[in-house]
């Protein structure tokens, strides 16, 4: 299929509006936009995937409770705070923004999807929140692509949005999306958030079913600390306003609806990575010969999160040590003997064995910001690719103090 890049995000595809506004939700002197809402002038069908950490954020239980009853057709976001560990409290203030934003739209309450992202165990200042909620439709436009990607970003550097058009079944469909996402990254879903519109005519379950295939391969492919939030969350509203019969679970079209969503969801998912807290490296894994996926998948989890490989990385390092002996400890079924390394196609280890290729070159290699690493274990046929980064002291050091809870809490 061809994917033509236009300009905007959410409110690339037709009906779809979008606006921010300044709460101060985390610091009041901060001019910056962090309360967002994406609304759909026609009912929609909507789906998605939520984190499968057992501490869920209150917006996420939520909006879990009202996609169960209804569709949603609108999202309202906050960053600044996750609304998470915050109890019957956190529950009632993510119930008020769902349900101030629907008067404003008059539509239903449980038509609101709820997000949040920020520093997790506060609760949301509604003080702050609560008068721009009523405003926040006012804000609604065509153009609002932009103002609702910037206002989720929280440690984010770069505001990352993405809107293609395609033909599927003889018609012009639209698919826009934004995502945040730098830190406390390694999702595992079914504080990392994504938003995606689209003004195809598809059926509920073909939706459902593209959307959890598409994460899978995207953001569940991506690691940049080993770190699962309370509040990672993907939703996918789909407002049918490009015509045409609708698109059927296991049709031609609901594969290709399927490939496009893909292509979305793994263009934001890789610049989730690229912009990750402090890092200097993209390194894309390939896991082959692996007697089962889950093996394969296995292999790339355990080098992605070992501590040890990606501070090599940082350093330039083209250490196929550490990455071997995250292999023997992935819990995957491998022969020492068997394991090949390499790096953009120079053998760093063979047969379990130091290669011949010169050190000098491998280290040129690590040295540049963006490779990509192989492993083929030759046990089996089974494959896997998973999408990561280095680990900086700068990482440390931002951690540290940016995020500390006195801080935040005003405590200290």
């Amino acid at each position: 299929m061809t994917y033509k890049k236009i300009k905007g995000g959410v409110c690339a595809p037709k009906g779809f509006l979008g606006g921010a506004v300044s709460c101060g939700i985390k610091n009041l002197k901060d001019p910056r936009t962090d309360l967002a809402l994406v609304y759909s002038e026609r009912p929609c069908v909507s789906a998605g995937t939520f984190t499968t950490n057992r501490v869920k954020a209150a917006p996420v239980k939520v909006t879990q409770a009202h996609m169960r009853a209804e569709e949603l057709r609108a999202i309202v976001a906050n960053s600044g705070n996750a609304n998470a560990c915050t109890g019957v409290r956190g529950i009632e203030d993510a119930r008020t923004m769902a349900k101030t934003v629907a008067k404003e739209l008059g539509i239903k309450q449980r038509e609101v999807g709820v997000c949040s992202t920020g520093v997790i165990g506060l609760p949301l200042p509604m003080d702050r929140i609560a008068p721009q909620l009523s405003e926040l439709p006012s804000h609604l436009d065509s153009k609002g692509s932009a103002a609702v990607a910037k206002a989720i970003m929280t440690s984010d550097t770069t505001m990352k949005q993405v809107a293609i058009t395609t033909e599927i079944d003889g018609r012009k469909i639209r698919i826009g999306a934004c995502a945040k996402g730098a830190g406390m990254i390694c999702p595992s879903m079914a504080t990392m958030l994504c938003f995606v519109t689209t003004d195809a005519n598809v059926s509920k379950v073909c939706l459902q079913k593209n959307v959890l295939e598409a994460v899978e391969t995207s953001f569940n492919r991506i690691c940049i600390d080993g770190d699962m939030s309370t509040n990672d969350t993907v939703l996918v509203l789909a407002n049918g306003a490009a015509g045409g019969k609708t698109i059927a679970r296991g049709s031609k079209a609901c594969r290709q609806l399927r490939d496009a969503l893909q292509h979305v969801l793994l263009k934001l998912a890789k610049a989730c990575v690229k912009d990750g807290e402090r890092i200097t490296k993209f390194v894309t894994l390939q896991v082959r010969g692996a007697r089962t996926y889950l093996d394969a998948k296995k292999v790339a989890e355990a080098i992605a999160q070992s501590a040890l490989v990606k501070s090599s990385w940082n350093g330039n390092d083209p250490n196929w040590g550490r990455i071997i002996h995250a292999i023997g400890y992935s819990r995957a079924r491998i022969r020492e003997e068997f394991i090949d390394i390499s790096y953009e196609g120079k053998l760093a280890c063979e047969g379990g064995l130091m290669a011949k290729t010169p050190v000098k070159t491998l280290r040129d290699i690590a040295a540049k910001d963006q490779f990509t690493i192989t492993i083929d274990l030759h046990q089996g046929k089974a494959d896997y690719a998973l999408y990561t980064s280095d680990i900086s002291p700068e990482y440390i050091d931002f951690n540290r103090s940016e995020y500390a809870y006195w801080k935040n809490a005003g405590l200290g």
